[in-house]
């Protein structure tokens, strides 16, 4: 690697004191120099007082200026810093700046929060650039749990003592070839392996009931995307279910996963008691249902009713897990109290990135001890109320 000059060395630390009088650097910059520092000025001079500017067309200007001369992950975060420092939550209002900003998902979350003051063209746009980033995600995300979940469920459902139509005989051979007899030139299937016998129906009955309140923006998205893979597999029955103080129900929109996030209403109080009680009457095959809490459990509801409700569903068979965030955020705030009371009526509690939610579906789909898998994964679980 060369040596950096002392020219641009001097150019570095031009661009980053700003270019004002007591700067004492001298150095000239190049036009394009001059527009980068004009770019970061924009955003991070602390005395400028407009921001970027009450003119919409300078907001996209300034979005090409970032992206021409940042790579996707330094744009981003300018982004995002765009958001906090300078209001561009108003300006999102405009197609024009939406058509030229690098979408992600804290983008799609503000979108969410603001639908309602998108309207026309402006929401049709905001419906593109969501579309873009549940694409993007879905191609991500899609093939990772699709293997998990169907390995899991293949793993769930062999059958050790088949009837003779039921064999795997692909399976059985693999699982006998020690058993190879040459002078015969045939496997002795001392072990046999069949299919499952549940033939109609699913084989697993997957709920996610998904806090809606603002903190859980990032998660909402994640969990629209996972819901609406898992509602594509047979063998899955999946239901997605989104809650503040009512409970709606998505599932027939899973399809469509930007249709459900365009349906959920962020912000506003929590009732996850309420919420629990009503998967738990949709309930009919405990020993083959997995709810998926995902929330940060500041429960504004009955938090008795909610306990009474979670060691019910534990006794009869259901595999419950809190996530206390389905996101990338790093840790997030939750109320360790009900966490650790939860975990103490065995449900495991504990945050999880969308990377590692395949392999956690799996893992419940097999009735692995899930803090033991979360320990092995480097995730802290919340420790039992003692």
């Amino acid at each position: 690697m060369s040596a950096i000059t002392d020219a641009e060395r001097l150019r570095r630390w031009r661009l980053v004191l700003g270019g004002e009088a007591a700067d004492g650097t001298g150095c000239a910059l190049s036009e394009q120099d001059r527009r980068l520092d004009r770019a970061l000025g924009a955003l991070y001079d602390s005395d400028r007082k407009g921001g970027l500017g009450a003119s919409a067309p300078s907001v996209p200007r300034w979005l090409g200026d970032i992206r021409e001369y940042f790579p996707a992950s330094v744009v981003q975060v300018m982004q995002r810093d765009a958001f906090e420092r300078l209001d561009l939550k108003r300006m999102l209002t405009e197609p024009e700046m939406l058509e030229a900003i690098q979408p992600d998902v804290s983008l799609v979350s503000t979108l969410i929060s603001m639908r309602a003051l998108l309207g026309g063209r402006t929401k049709e746009t905001a419906r593109l650039v969501v579309r873009r980033v549940v694409d993007e995600l879905m191609r991500k995300l899609e093939e990772p749990l699709k293997q998990a979940v169907t390995g899991a469920i293949d793993r769930a459902s062999i059958n050790r003592r088949p009837r003779h139509a039921e064999i795997d005989w692909n399976r059985t051979i693999r699982a006998n070839l020690r058993h190879y007899q040459a002078e015969y030139r045939t496997v002795i299937p001392e072990t046999r392996l069949g299919h499952g016998r549940r033939s109609r129906g699913s084989l697993k009955d997957v709920i996610l009931c998904i806090d809606q309140s603002g903190s859980m923006a990032r998660s909402v998205v994640y969990s629209s995307i996972f819901g609406a893979v898992m509602a594509s597999l047979p063998a899955v029955s999946t239901r997605l279910v989104v809650f503040d103080t009512e409970v709606v129900d998505l599932s027939d929109q899973l399809d469509d996963p930007v249709e459900v996030l365009f349906s959920v209403q962020l912000g506003g109080g929590t009732d996850i008691n309420r919420a629990v009680g009503y998967c738990e009457a949709r309930i009919t095959r405990p020993e083959d249902t997995v709810l998926v809490l995902i929330s940060d459990l500041y429960e504004g509801g009955v938090e008795a009713g909610l306990l009474a409700r979670a060691q019910r569903l534990v006794a009869s068979g259901v595999q419950v897990v809190a996530l206390l965030a389905l996101s990338d955020e790093g840790a997030p705030s939750y109320d360790r109290a009900l966490a650790a009371r939860l975990a103490a009526l065995g449900v495991p509690a504990f945050a999880c990135t969308p990377d590692l939610f395949p392999d956690l579906m799996a893992a419940t789909i097999r009735k692995m001890d899930l803090n033991q898998w979360a320990a092995a994964s480097g995730i802290s679980a919340v420790a039992a109320d003692g």
